[in-house]
């Protein structure tokens, strides 16, 4: 019997995991808002893996920039997002590799409708 109270209990707590998770993105606006913060959130993941590809350390990069080990630290700290486009440039210039950026602008209606 209390097996089948947890059992219940389990199913109910990922049904409203399931529904909150949903309610992050049940609107357009919802989900340019999240993938904003996730593509932002994902840079720091992007720029450690990438050096790690090269097979630098965070020891050997600050060699390369020309900054504090500190810096380059900071640079790839979960939720950074002040650094600059000449940094972002000069890291990937540093891990040897070719420097690319894509830039995707997309408006929900309502930007579209106020812009006109």
């Amino acid at each position: 019997m209390a097996t089948e109270a947890r059992r219940d209990l389990l199913e109910e707590g990922e049904e409203d995991y399931r529904q909150w998770q949903a309610g992050l993105v049940d609107t357009p606006e919802k989900r340019a808002l999240y993938d904003q913060i996730a593509a932002r959130s994902d840079l720091w993941l992007d720029l450690v893996e990438a050096r790690r590809a090269a097979g630098l350390t965070q020891r050997q990069l600050p060699k390369r920039l020309g900054v504090s080990q500190a810096q380059v630290a900071r640079i790839e700290k979960r939720g950074y997002d002040a650094c600059t486009l000449n940094t972002l440039r000069r890291y990937v210039k540093a891990l040897g590799e070719t420097f690319d950026l894509r830039v995707t602008i997309e408006n929900t209606a309502k930007e579209r409708a106020s812009a006109a």
